[in-house]
């Protein structure tokens, strides 16, 4: 068998968020695809970002997770990329560095383990679009989603028990946990889409192997976009104040659809949804996101030499 001269190119792709509070403009007319913001929405997201230390810790962690899954690949046989779908280093200029180092074949991953048209497909677009403009030929092979794997659901579980423990053992039987996941506009379902039943399977795995029985465990969605469409709920901070008017009042956010701890987790649940349980008296407990997790990591790590062969 001849030998592989060039290594399989790894491209691990996130979102992408602003660096500083100057960042921000520029940031949201990328997501906006150039539709302008209002000075009360830039006012609004500049006060949210002010409130989690003025900048996006995502691409931080992101680095990390990216260098954590290098150390554990073959550096003979891999060499690993990050690409943002919507800030630096953007997924064209990482894919034109691919092409310009030689790369021949590749794996691509979102740090995203649920699949749908409107997220996870659109990075693999941006990808096929930057091969088209720098005239690239890389044959990818694309991880579409990676939700049921079984090192993400028992890194999971692991958060759903830490945190249901930081109440008295006599009290644990009476916190319910709610599992989330970034809203999508409602269409997606129309479409056959399959991210709310990826979603779905992923909170009820996990609540399986956490130990929950049906009543203790339940969904919503969060964050959801600021167009005028109807977006899948119930959102998060409108389904607390229904858990306690049933008189539950210990809960834990688990969520599942995020493995970094950023704005949508720092600010809408951190802030947000606390804001909304404090009021009513309920205790809100969140556990760490994923972040570098040794079995989240080795999850995907698992994935990309799957992907490889």
């Amino acid at each position: 068998m001849s030998e592989q001269t060039n290594p399989i190119g790894v491209l691990i792709m996130a979102y992408g968020g602003p660096n500083s509070l100057d960042e921000l403009p520029g940031y949201l007319a990328d997501i906006r695809h150039g539709r302008p913001t209002t000075p009360a929405v830039l006012e609004e997201i500049t006060r949210n970002y002010t409130q989690i230390g003025g900048k996006s810790p995502l691409l931080e962690i992101t680095t990390q997770q990216v260098q954590a899954v290098r150390g554990r690949l073959d550096p003979q046989r891999f060499k690993v990329y990050l690409g943002m779908r919507h800030w630096a280093p953007w997924i064209e200029e990482v894919v034109g560095r691919m092409v310009e180092d030689g790369i021949t074949q590749g794996v691509a991953l979102v740090l995203a383990p649920h699949y749908s048209k409107l997220s996870v497909a659109k990075y693999h677009a941006k990808v096929d679009a930057s091969l088209e403009m720098y005239h690239g030929d890389i044959d990818f092979v694309y991880v579409d989603s990676y939700h049921a794997a079984p090192g993400l659901i028992e890194a999971l579980s692991n958060r759903v028990k830490e945190a249901v423990s930081r109440w008295p053992e006599a009290e644990q039987k009476d916190v319910h946990v709610i599992f989330s996941a970034h809203s999508l506009p409602v269409r997606i379902m129309e479409m056959g889409d399959p991210y709310d039943a990826q979603l779905r399977e992923t909170a009820q795995l996990v609540a399986e192997r956490a130990g929950l029985p049906a009543d203790r465990w339940s969904w919503s969605y969060q964050s959801a976009g600021r167009s005028p469409e109807p977006w899948l709920g119930p959102q998060l901070e409108e389904y607390i104040p229904e858990l306690a008017a049933r008189g539950i009042d210990k809960l834990v956010s688990v969520p599942v659809g995020f493995v970094s701890d950023h704005v949508e987790i720092l600010y809408d649940i951190d802030i947000e949804a606390q804001a909304a349980a404090r009021k009513l008296g309920v205790r809100l407990e969140r556990p760490p996101a994923l972040n570098l997790d040794p079995l989240y990591i080795n999850t995907l790590v698992d994935l990309i030499e799957a992907a490889a062969k």
